[in-house]
């Protein structure tokens, strides 16, 4: 992609891959790589779901597999009158990647659903994820595609996905695991709401150890205040970090001695969003104005291309943690990492979710039950050990940390494509 171009998901995935390609030519073959730069397989859905109102609403829906080499393909479903095949296609590539890297035996998928998640009603909202699944049945399952929450999708929605199957088979529960991030009563597993969030203040606690910054007089600021936002917030605090700065969709704060994150976190649940919160020392902020505030650790966990050629270069974070998938865009890469500025990429920090996925995936599969201490305990040793595996890449081939996460995780699957052998 030439510095300068708009940037989408799909452009800043595949410029990730060519880079990581071209690193891995000698030991791969260009046929081999040149079949991960595609998908495996892309699915168009036009849904006709009937409304409260009684209408009929025309809603169109996404699926694509990028690859399977090592386990069905596993992403999350995004609900957004945004999203597009491109962008459903440019976050499978990730998840691929993502899979990976943290060491679980899925590849990589994604799904989309063109719809307002924020104004719809819930009673169309389940109607339409009723539809996906009815629509969908014959893509998902648990050596397939292996669906779970994204941007615009919860827990909820999954349990009334897992329902719809299973009243499409006949059965009260589906045989294995069709989908993650349920409740936990209809199967999932517990922490895994908080997993991605978590999996991010394990990474950062991790990069501030690097750096030298004892966590007690760090401060954070953090872009995005949904699931991953709100879970990274409040672990920080937790930690002793100071969060100065939070925004969402609807406004920013920031206070220079450390926001009141329960408070925060409680305001956001009951008022729909950050708008309106009130407190001593508190200001209200311009959202991208936030950005470039100076402080140790800025999490960028809202949605795509947030940091561009635009803003990079005023970037004052110590250093970045992804939270978000794709949030930093190619240019600004480069531009940041000419200032010297780290970024630890999504395809690591925000692996928590799809690794707790993973870990509700074999209890299902199993008919186990797992307390939520031993998964955050599992989670955080994972997150280490491909943190310090990602760091050490990087130094020992003199790469950024993308381009390291990058080649650790497509050399995994060129292994795992050579290990199944060339037949169809």
């Amino acid at each position: 992609m030439k510095t300068g171009a708009s940037p989408t998901i799909l452009t800043n995935a595949l410029a990730n891959f060519d880079r990581a390609a071209d690193l891995l030519k000698g030991q791969f073959g260009a046929d081999l790589l040149a079949v991960l730069r595609e998908p495996k397989e892309r699915i168009e859905l036009s849904m006709g779901p009937q409304g409260k109102d009684g209408s009929l609403r025309r809603v169109r829906g996404f699926i694509v597999r990028h690859n399977d080499a090592l386990g069905p393909s596993k992403g999350g479903i995004r609900m957004s009158e945004a999203v597009t095949l491109d962008d459903i296609t440019g976050l499978a590539m990730e998840m691929t990647w993502k899979c990976a890297l943290i060491g679980v035996p899925f590849g990589g998928g994604k799904s989309g659903i063109v719809a307002d998640a924020r104004s719809i009603n819930p009673f169309d909202k389940e109607t339409i994820i009723r539809s996906f699944a009815r629509n969908a049945h014959r893509h998902i399952s648990p050596q397939v595609y292996v669906p779970a929450p994204d941007m615009g999708t919860n827990e909820r929605d999954m349990g009334h996905l897992k329902d719809a199957i299973a009243f499409s088979q006949g059965v009260a529960t589906t045989r294995g695991c069709y989908v993650t991030g349920k409740p936990v009563i209809l199967g999932g597993i517990p922490g895994r709401r908080e997993a991605t969030g978590r999996g991010v203040v394990v990474c950062a606690l991790k990069a501030l150890q690097v750096h030298g910054i004892d966590p007690c007089k760090a401060t954070a600021i953090v872009q995005g205040f949904g699931n991953v936002g709100a879970a990274s917030a409040t672990l920080f605090a937790e930690a002793g970090v100071k969060v100065i700065a939070a925004s969402d969709i609807t406004g920013a704060v920031f206070k220079a001695d450390g926001l009141n994150v329960p408070a925060l976190h409680k305001h956001a649940s009951s008022a729909g969003g950050i708008h309106g919160y009130k407190a001593p020392g508190v200001k209200t902020i311009d959202g991208q104005a936030m950005l470039e505030l100076p402080c140790d650790v800025l999490i960028p966990a809202a949605s795509a291309n947030q940091i561009t050629i635009d803003n990079a270069k005023n970037i004052r974070a110590k250093m970045i943690i992804e939270g978000a998938n794709g949030p930093t865009s190619v240019a600004a890469d480069e531009i940041l990492a000419g200032r010297e500025i780290p970024i630890y990429p999504d395809i690591l920090a925000n692996a928590g979710g799809v690794f707790v996925s993973y870990l509700e995936y074999t209890q299902e599969t199993q008919a186990e039950q797992m307390s939520e201490e031993a998964v955050r305990d599992r989670l955080t040793r994972r997150m280490q050990e491909r943190f310090d595996a990602v760091c050490q890449t990087a130094r020992d081939r003199k790469l950024s940390l993308r381009d390291a996460a990058m080649v650790l995780a497509v050399k995994t699957v060129c292994e795992a494509l050579e290990a199944k052998g060339r037949l169809p």
